[in-house]
């Protein structure tokens, strides 16, 4: 029989269960994942560090877990909470258990009935810290150690999931080389870079604290900034980097954490979303062409909205949900709405993207000059593919750039 096992919110809520996976103690910010499928993906992205990841899909694990679709070289969430494990794994790509990878692992998760009461909660309250913990335990003294855990607000988890050293994906053989890519390594997914090659892109990835030089120094015909976990606001390094960069001129693309350091080198804040976007299934607004592209999300922080964003969504989303930006009283950043131009220090830019749930900004442009970002993945893995041709638009404009 699976042993007991809590799972305790910082705010004192305790959610009691079975021990799923490892046995022990793990903390990290508590979050929830609205993807339907797409379970072992979500468990190697990197952009999970330090969090641990409530799937809202009653089950998990029907699929087992094998070796191909791994987004990167380990399993990164904290801990895992599920509502019901898959008893076997009935795929015929399957090579071993979930709790088996889990236990091999080292990854602490737990199995309650409650996962929609502790989504809801989550969404009222807000992300917040928290534990999972094996076995009988003092909640009083259990809570004291969360209190104790280090928030997500100025973490900087790029160099600790980042790559140590330089690497190459060169596109499928019979593909002729056609551009040349710095991937900078704030996170990065399998899936991105191999995007990029099958396009005839010859990718670098490069570590997270890559200068400018660095990058530079690959003669890449563009730059590639990619998702990755914890505040944008302690990557002040990248941030350079990335204006460097957009000073020489060379193409610049960002997803993710890349969209949100991007808006930062253009003079933008960012501010932590009350519970953020994480899953397959959040309509995005492209607001040059009016299409809307079903897209994958894992972020808790954003981009700050320009001011005079009127006939926008609601920033609180639908009707009776809370305010999910947390952006009230925030300073206007540019004095204009979005699709609108703005001012930086590289020319006029504008937010090319909006969430339609929430309004949160999802994409960013300069006018007179090659670089844009989403917040979104068009590497789509797993995911809806709406958005892969945003790699076609960067071969685009590094092919303009030539």
């Amino acid at each position: 029989m699976p042993a007991p096992a809590v799972l305790l919110l910082e705010d004192g809520t305790a959610f009691h269960g079975t021990s799923f996976g490892a046995d022990g103690e793990t903390f990290g910010e508590m979050v929830f994942n609205t993807g339907m499928t797409g379970y072992q993906e979500t468990l190697t992205d990197p952009s999970y560090c330090r969090q641990i990841v409530a799937m809202t899909a009653p089950h998990i694990g029907n699929t087992g877990i094998n070796d191909e679709d791994p987004e990167s070289r380990r399993i990164w969430v904290s801990g895992y909470v599920v509502r019901e494990p898959a008893r076997i794994a009935s795929s015929w790509r399957s090579q071993r258990t979930l709790d088996t990878e889990l236990r091999a692992q080292g990854v602490t998760g737990i199995a309650i009935t409650g996962t929609r009461a502790l989504t809801r909660h989550l969404r009222d309250r807000g992300a917040m810290r928290a534990v999972i913990s094996s076995g009988p335990g003092d909640l009083a003294a259990l809570r004291d150690r969360v209190l104790a855990s280090p928030p997500m607000v100025g973490a900087d988890l790029a160099r600790e999931v980042s790559t140590d050293a330089p690497y190459p994906v060169r596109p499928p053989d019979g593909t002729p080389v056609r551009y040349r890519v710095a991937a900078v390594d704030l996170g990065i997914k399998t899936m991105t870079p191999l995007s990029m090659a099958r396009r005839g892109c010859e990718v670098t990835v490069l570590p997270a604290a890559s200068t400018a030089a660095d990058i530079l120094a690959t003669s890449p015909d563009g730059v590639f900034f990619s998702n990755g976990p914890g505040d944008p606001a302690a990557l002040g390094y990248v941030v350079q980097v990335v204006r460097d960069v957009l000073g020489r001129g060379v193409p610049v693309f960002g997803i993710c954490l890349g969209s949100q350091v991007l808006g930062r080198a253009l003079g933008l804040g960012t501010y932590k979303l009350r519970f953020g976007h994480r899953g397959v299934n959040q309509p995005v607004k492209d607001l040059a062409t009016g299409r809307v592209h079903i897209t994958s999300h894992n972020h808790g922080f954003a981009v700050a909205m320009p001011a005079g964003a009127e006939g926008l969504p609601n920033q609180t989303g639908a009707e009776g949900l809370p305010n999910q930006t947390g952006a009230e009283g925030l300073p206007n950043q540019t004095g204009a709405a979005p699709g609108e131009p703005f001012e930086t220090d590289f020319g006029p830019a504008r937010i090319s993207h909006v969430n339609l749930n929430d309004g949160v900004v999802e994409g960013l442009r300069l006018l007179d000059a090659p670089a844009f970002s989403v917040q979104y993945h068009p590497e789509a893995a797993p995911g809806p593919h709406d958005a892969a041709g945003l790699f076609d638009e960067f071969c685009a404009l590094m092919e303009g750039a030539k």
